[in-house]
């Protein structure tokens, strides 16, 4: 079952609807705030790493859903995707190391390196496990969609509540 992506049919679709609608209502926080955003430097990536995260979730469970595509072809599409949805959030913090608040603490930072990366390794390790075909599979994709909404939650709630506190 980790391997056959027939019998996921149900989760996939259901995750795709959730990162879609979560991504939707993350443009409009975005939207929202835009001034509040754009007042601080380092919000504008934070953004950006929030979307990155749940369009992973988008474009997997997507990926997940195409007919007749072999293990193989899917474990490296989801390798691909996953490997571009975990670098960019570390490429964006590097670059808002300089812009970073000087009152968040660095260990806030590392927090939201950590979690970024949680919700980006589980699908990079998905991917690699169908394409070997051990190790187990497609239910690394469950972790990596809990961990991923988690993150984009607690991401959006900083750009939609806490910047106008």
């Amino acid at each position: 079952m980790a391997y056959d992506v027939t019998r996921w049919t149900s989760f996939f679709v259901a995750e795709a609807g959730a990162a879609a609608a979560l991504s939707g209502l993350l443009f409009v926080a975005v939207s929202i705030n835009l001034d509040h955003i754009l007042a601080f430097a380092w919000l504008p990536g934070r953004a950006g790493e929030t979307i990155v995260i749940l369009v992973n979730v988008l474009l997997v469970a997507t990926l997940c859903l195409v007919p007749g595509q072999s293990r193989v072809a899917l474990g490296i599409e989801i390798t691909v995707v996953a490997l571009v949805a975990w670098l960019t959030p570390m490429i964006i913090q590097r670059r808002s190391r300089g812009k970073d608040d000087p009152d968040v603490e660095r260990r806030w930072r590392h927090l939201r390196a950590l979690t970024t990366q949680l919700a980006t390794l589980p699908f990079i390790v998905a991917g690699v496990s169908l394409v070997a075909c051990r190790g187990g599979g497609l239910y690394w994709t469950v972790p990596g969609v809990l961990l991923a909404f988690a993150t984009a939650v607690f991401g959006a709630w900083i750009l939609l509540v806490e910047i106008v506190r």
